[in-house]
């Protein structure tokens, strides 16, 4: 009998029900300790500031490149550790990093990722005040009216909040909400437009959303040929020596933990669902007094000898 069997064996279906509650919760227990931690921590840190970058079509055609550059306020003590929800269609962050100052190069910061319902969320402790962290998420380009909008969770308080847009390659007129004004021309001639959203409470959401009009279908890295680098994010940030290997702690293992966890639950649900019809079809299936051994037959209480067969019976 498997351990499953035995852990439900000589239970009525309420208190199989109760089992298989019991099962579920030590399945899923280790993503609910994770989000667990990551509020308590979060509840502790504190922002100085935060950068929201939107590059729309920047050097992916079909998506946008998401940007947050944080600073840990000075009252928090480091180490500290941070959360962050990013969008489920994002696939999770395409670097995360680490610097003492904003103008340092920042590099590799190991973090740990899992996956919820509708967001991915990345935790990760930071040795210094600063952390970057970057993202694609698609935009629909089958219209030349194109729209993308971007929800910040409320992860974390911050005393003052910054949104950035850049203007993609060939699409003048880009309107944001909340409203942005032109700001600067970068050396890589893309125009840029911000807006100072003040402090935020932790909790509270915000949508950045933004609009514009183009027809060609390259990024703006293509269009206007531009060399890699230039005014462009850490997307290959500088390798930490105390990070060890980052990459891997947050990219390829947990999509397949997430999935051994779904097949395994489905695995259990069937496995119980197959216990509880086999007992009650055997249940259905024995008369109230038994059976007659030789033809199956039903008996009643005083039967002596069974009434189809003649049998003696026990």
């Amino acid at each position: 009998m498997t351990l499953t069997g035995r852990f439900l064996r000589d239970l009525s279906p309420g208190q199989i029900g109760n089992r298989i509650l019991l099962l579920m919760a030590l399945l899923f227990a280790p993503a609910l300790v994770l989000a667990q931690a990551a509020t308590s921590a979060n509840s502790k840190a504190r922002l100085a500031s935060l950068m929201i970058e939107i590059w729309p079509e920047y050097d992916r055609a079909g998506a946008a490149l998401v940007i947050l550059k944080g600073e840990l306020a000075k009252e928090v003590a480091l180490p500290a550790t941070v959360s962050l929800q990013l969008p489920r269609a994002s696939g999770g962050p395409n670097a995360v990093a680490f610097a003492a100052r904003a103008e340092e190069t920042p590099r590799n910061l190991a973090y740990e990722h899992a996956d919820a319902a509708d967001s991915i969320a990345i935790r990760f402790t930071m040795p210094e005040r600063h952390f970057q962290v970057e993202f694609y998420e698609p935009i629909s380009t089958v219209l030349p009216a194109r729209s993308y909008t971007f929800h910040w969770q409320g992860d974390l308080a911050t005393e003052q909040m910054l949104l950035v847009v850049q203007e993609p390659a060939t699409a003048p007129g880009v309107v944001t909400q909340p409203q942005t004004e032109f700001s600067d021309t970068g050396q890589n001639g893309l125009r840029y437009y911000t807006a100072r959203l003040g402090p935020q409470a932790q909790g509270v959401r915000l949508p950045v959303t933004v609009r514009y009009t183009k027809t060609a279908m390259n990024s703006s890295v293509d269009i206007l040929r531009l060399r890699p680098g230039a005014d462009a994010p850490a997307a290959n940030p500088q390798p930490s020596p105390d990070a060890g290997s980052a990459r891997p702690s947050g990219a390829p293992f947990p999509p397949l933990v997430a999935a051994l966890l779904v097949i395994a639950a489905l695995a259990l649900l069937g496995m119980v669902a197959f216990i509880v019809w086999r007992r009650r079809d055997t249940a259905k299936s024995v008369p109230p007094h038994g059976a007659c051994t030789q033809c199956g037959a039903p008996r009643r209480a005083n039967d002596r000898y069974c009434g189809k067969c003649g049998s003696v019976l026990g």
